[in-house]
């Protein structure tokens, strides 16, 4: 099972509320370079949704 721990998007307006943080970043390379530094931070896995938004997870 795996959990989402954080959202990286371009545009806020297509995450729904949750219970993981949603970072928006307008620019493809800073998303990827915040998706990198948390990837790398909380120990999980970066999934590109190719939509403009990457996901981050912990797989339990």
């Amino acid at each position: 099972m795996a959990n989402i721990i954080a959202v990286i998007t371009n545009d806020g307006t297509k995450v729904k509320a949750g219970g993981a943080p949603v970072f928006v970043e307008h620019n493809d390379e800073a998303r990827e370079q915040v998706a990198f530094l948390l990837e790398k931070i909380l120990d999980a896995s970066a999934h590109n949704l190719k939509n403009g938004s990457i996901i981050i997870v912990n797989r339990q």
